[in-house]
């Protein structure tokens, strides 16, 4: 076919900012404005604008920023708004997010954080001056976030701009030595010119290159898309970061425990604990309720997987004001939706119903009582509480307090802490150890409902002067002494259930420009940016040569290979021309 070169070299700065595009020749350290060899002054406009990086170093003749409080202020902006301090920065947030991760946040758990300072006292101040208990709303995470969004506004928008002007104008036109090129090639036909350059024209449109006449050659570029997806997936970024911060500003999120047959009105009484965003009002609250009308758990009764949970389920009835009832089942990682609010299923327990009658016999409680589980099999403590009715031998008023143990599925008596052998209710026991006294409700100081504070209580007794405590099985009753009264453990074990109510505004969008980011990444790193130029003339003989040649913004094989693919398809239309005969050579062979 021809002189071919299908080096892919990179000879002619085919770099970021190659020739012709005022940086620095890739490969030769040449600063800008300094003077070119002709090699690099026959590309000409061919090699610019391969990319829509900014030009970098031409501040001054001798690359550095002018002194003077403007000259470092566009000196700061420029360092602050180029790619490399955004990747900076972003690594730096992945770094900050790390303590958020490993640490326990007050934003999520404040009774976690309060047992890690209890258990780290060398450590939980030093955490407390490195903001580690609030990582997300911290000084330093906010100024590395804020930092992150005005670099990337600042790459974003004038890249944008030049991409824009790129995708109206023409590719341009063929420099005048196509032989110095990365890739190119030439041969000789018998074809016109003017049917050349139509048959090459023809050709690259449909390979879906930009294509135009320009003189006697045609210019096609092609891979726009390379930074169609680089500004996608820095504009998604911003998206992403838009999305968390508001999300972090507009969010709610509580948990309640609901024992089967109890409900829960989304209202912020209702919480057991709740949190939100600074900006978030309780007017944002999503108004529903629910009724959880049964949980189900089944589990794995043997083998080595004995114990882990098959069925784990909460059948809730809810409704929205003026609305009807309706039935759905809360599983694990798929919560209920009610207008933007989620409903997730947490966890799970038991509560025993025990009644409790005074020294006159009469019943001053009656309830289930949820207690917390403390191992994978359900093994339980808490506290019943009777602060209100309940009179003692001598009809004074008084509070009663029981310190609960329980277990579904009881492993047997010994010495020591009883302790479940399976989480499903199969032989349920409820251990209690009773006070009585102030249980402190009084004093206008919260109390932790499942925990009993004795401070001010006194320890019933038995008869021979030994503490009373005492294992109950379902339907028994323990008696308090001298006839203070007595506490049954009803045939009745209820279960519960915790849920976490969650309203996390813009998810949507965080999920999207996640998406898009991944999307645009794929093609700035797979897609490459190239021109091609045909050039059909006539020689001196009469005969039209083809030049055909290959630019890319960045060196790669599949260049040269794709130059190839289209040499030979245009060849197929104006093929090669038979080499003349030197006459000189003929009339000697003679």
């Amino acid at each position: 076919m021809g002189s071919t070169s299908m080096n892919g070299s990179g000879k002619g700065g085919t770099g970021e900012g190659g020739d012709g595009s005022g940086g620095p020749v890739e490969g030769t350290g040449t600063p800008a404005g300094a003077v070119r060899t002709a090699e690099e002054r026959d590309l000409g406009e061919a090699g610019a604008q391969l990319s829509t990086a900014p030009v970098e170093g031409a501040e001054t003749a001798a690359g550095a920023p002018g002194l003077g409080p403007v000259g470092w202020a566009r000196w700061f902006w420029r360092q602050l708004t180029s790619m490399r301090v955004a990747l900076i920065l972003l690594f730096l947030l992945s770094l900050g997010a790390i303590p958020g991760s490993l640490i326990p946040q007050n934003s999520i758990d404040e009774t976690k954080v309060a047992a890690f300072r209890e258990r780290h006292e060398t450590l939980a101040p030093l955490y407390d001056k490195l903001q580690f208990f609030d990582v997300y709303s911290s000084v330093w995470f906010s100024a590395i976030y804020l930092l992150l969004f005005v670099s990337l506004i600042g790459c974003i928008v004038p890249r944008s701009w030049q991409f824009v002007g790129q995708l109206r104008s023409r590719p341009p036109g063929a420099p005048r030595r196509l032989d110095r090129l990365p890739a190119s090639t030439t041969w000789r036909t018998a074809a016109e010119p003017e049917q050349v350059r139509e048959a090459a024209l023809a050709l690259l449109a449909g390979r879906r290159f930009r294509a135009h006449r320009a003189g006697d050659a045609v210019a096609a570029e092609k891979g726009y898309l390379r930074e169609a997806g680089n500004l996608v997936f820095h504009v998604s970024l911003i998206v992403m970061l838009v999305a968390f911060a508001w999300g972090q500003l507009f969010k709610s999120e509580g948990g309640k425990l609901v024992v089967e047959g109890g409900g829960f009105s989304n209202t912020l009484t209702q919480y057991d604990d709740f949190r939100s965003g600074s900006l978030f009002g309780t007017d944002d609250l999503t108004p529903f309720s629910f009724v959880l009308d049964s949980f189900t758990g089944t589990y794995a009764k043997s083998g080595p997987e004995r114990g882990t949970p098959r069925t784990y389920e909460a059948a809730v009835t809810w409704s929205t004001p003026g609305g009807t009832d309706r039935k759905q089942v809360i599983e694990v990682n798929r919560p209920l939706e009610v207008d933007g609010t989620k409903v997730y299923l947490n966890g799970h327990g038991y509560a025993p119903v025990v009644t409790v009658r005074d020294a006159r016999g009469e019943v001053v409680f009656q309830d289930p009582v949820p207690l917390l589980p403390i191992d994978s099999n359900v093994t339980s403590t808490g506290a019943i509480k009777v602060m209100d009715g309940y009179r003692g031998p001598d009809g004074e008023k008084d509070q009663l307090g029981f310190q609960a143990f329980f277990v579904p599925t009881f492993a047997g008596a010994g010495e020591g802490d009883m302790f479940s052998q399976f989480p499903g209710l199969e032989f349920p026991v409820l251990a209690l150890t009773g006070y009585h006294g102030s249980l402190g409700v009084d004093s206008g100081l919260p109390q932790n409902v499942y925990q009993l504070d004795t401070s001010k209580m006194e320890q019933f007794k038995a008869a021979n002067g030994e503490v009373l405590k005492q294992r109950l099985l379902p339907g028994e009753t323990m008696q308090l002494p001298d006839g203070a009264g007595s506490i049954t453990f009803e045939k009745d074990v209820r279960e519960w259930a915790t849920f976490q109510i969650t309203r996390q505004p813009a998810t949507g969008w965080a999920l999207s420009g996640a998406i898009a980011a991944i999307g645009g990444l794929a093609a700035s790193l797979f897609v490459q940016r190239r021109r091609v130029w045909v050039r059909a003339v006539r020689g001196e003989d009469g005969v039209t040569v083809v030049e055909m040649a290959g630019l890319g913004r960045s060196e790669s094989a599949k260049l040269p290979e794709e130059l190839g693919d289209l040499a030979l398809a245009l060849n197929a239309q104006a093929p090669t021309a038979p080499e003349p005969v030197d006459a000189t050579a003929e009339g000697a062979t003679t």
